[in-house]
């Protein structure tokens, strides 16, 4: 097989989808209005008489409204893309989608800015044995600190660590202890595996990978079930990458625990019009899509263990390009 056949020859043609904009943003809102009664209903509380009745007939709704929420969301899988017991291997599996009209209200890069748009996944860019090098690098990381709430975030580019309800800057707050923590194979391993992801993202749209720029955010994080505590532990709301970081044009993660061994819950889930679709993390797998409003998306709650991944980011546009971590005081090689 060329390298032209297998980037969108044999790809698997997702049904034509409408705007997002439209009748799926309307499913969004909808969803999100039962989220607001929800939340509402928690300020009507008595305990007698009409009140308590008027209490008990409202949660029965609101549980009802809540239960709908659900399972028309996380239980409601239209479609697994990838199983966790499939290796997809030596070739990317991909779907093709649409594009939306977001890139039309930013500047087009010639060779970057997606003129295919889909969604991939691949276990064949990243080892086990590498994700499990990350995850401990990951693991050390996060021990210093992390957030109160369920979701917790390390940015080796920004320093940007979770601590309690806000974040601290790693290298600034830790100061020499951080070569205690990581060490410069670390970050070598780090970089290598974005020239990979990059690479495999770049064959499949047929990019120019020299167009394209490592952006922020670009990070670890660490998923549990502990309750969120800040809006930055609700990590499961759905959102458009393009939307919600303008400067993002390509999207990948690269998962570091294994979904139904390490964790559950915590599925990918894409929502198209016509259902939702799921990618079920496996460590060393790596799941990759245009930015746009074709791949809505979220992410399942996670009900059991700790998942772990890092969001790898890139953009088409130079000025909100970003460098590579380095261990301060390391130099690259």
């Amino acid at each position: 097989m060329t390298a032209t056949e297998h980037k969108f020859g044999d790809e698997m043609a997702l049904p034509r989808q409408r705007n997002t904009k439209g009748s799926t943003a309307t499913e969004i809102e909808k969803k999100i209005k039962r989220g607001n009664a929800l939340r509402q209903g928690s300020a009507w509380r008595s305990s007698r008489g009409l009140m308590a009745t008027l209490l008990l007939v409202a949660a029965s709704m609101l549980g009802a409204a809540a239960w709908l929420y659900v399972t028309s969301s996380d239980s409601d899988i239209t479609e697994t893309l990838v199983s966790k017991g499939e290796l997809v291997s030596p070739q990317p599996r991909v779907y093709s989608v649409q594009c939306s009209e977001d890139y039309e209200n930013y500047k087009r890069y010639p060779g970057c800015t997606p003129q295919k748009c889909g969604r991939a996944v691949t276990d064949n860019v990243v080892t086990r044995e590498e994700a499990q090098v990350l995850r401990r690098l990951a693991e050390r990381g996060l021990a210093l600190a992390g957030s109160e709430g369920g979701a917790s975030i390390l940015d080796l580019h920004s320093g940007a660590l979770s601590m309690g309800k806000q974040f601290v800057n790693i290298y600034r707050y830790f100061g020499d202890q951080v070569g205690d923590v990581f060490t410069q194979e670390d970050f070598q391993l780090y970089r290598n595996v974005r020239e990979r992801i990059q690479a495999v993202i770049a064959e499949t749209f047929a990019l120019d990978p020299t167009l394209m720029y490592l952006t922020k955010p670009t990070f670890f994080s660490r998923i549990n079930s502990t309750e969120a505590k800040t809006q930055h532990d609700e990590y499961w709301h759905p959102h458009i990458d393009k939307v919600t970081y303008g400067s993002f044009d390509y999207t990948s993660l690269l998962y570091l625990s294994d979904y139904g061994s390490d964790f559950t819950g915590g599925r990918f889930i894409f929502m198209d019009q016509n259902g939702n679709r799921t990618v079920e993390p496996r460590a060393g797998r790596v799941s990759f899509f245009s930015s746009g409003s074709e791949n809505l998306h979220r992410v399942e709650k996670v009900t059991w263990g700790t998942r772990y991944a890092i969001t790898v980011s890139f953009t088409c546009d130079p000025a909100h390009a970003i460098s590579d971590p380095d261990l301060p005081g390391g130099t690259h090689g």
